[in-house]
């Protein structure tokens, strides 16, 4: 993929992203979800049970699941069909996808740059702090807009 295609698919997948921002201030009802929802639309486990076409002792086990990390995306969009909603699963970044590449950028440039500064010391050629500046931000840039495949091969 062509250098310029990726940038516009980070560039459109940015802009989907940021409206979902907002999910990361949200935190989820102690009981989870699924028991938020129920209880607060009067629903009892018995009830539910018979949506679900489960046993009474599933839900319990459901709601356990949910609040732990266990339950299923399958499990999620059952149950919330059965509440009359719609189970949204999505990832939201910490930061922005330009930020991250930046910063991954600026790990492989620093890693690249130990390597070279310590080949030309025992060569006795080092760079001045001022050329060592300049070499790293381009070598950043050029990762940033090129994004190599190996971008992601070191941590």
């Amino acid at each position: 993929m062509k250098a310029f295609q990726k940038k516009l698919i980070i560039e459109q997948l940015s802009s989907t992203l940021n409206r979902f921002k907002i999910l990361k201030t949200i935190i989820p009802p102690q009981k989870g979800w699924i028991r938020a929802i129920r209880d607060a639309l009067g629903i009892n486990g018995r009830q539910f049970a018979q949506r679900l076409e489960v046993n009474r002792s599933r839900i319990t086990r459901i709601e356990h699941d949910e609040v732990t990390g266990n339950v299923t995306l399958r499990t999620m969009h059952r149950a919330a069909e059965a509440l009359n909603c719609v189970f949204v699963y999505g990832l939201v970044p910490k930061t922005s996808l330009q930020d991250t590449i930046k910063k991954q950028a600026y790990l492989v440039a620093k890693k690249r740059m130990i390597r070279v500064s310590h080949t030309m010391l025992l060569e006795d050629q080092g760079l001045s702090e001022k050329e060592k500046k300049k070499a790293f931000d381009t070598t950043v840039e050029e990762l940033i807009q090129t994004m190599p495949k190996s971008l992601w091969d070191i941590k």
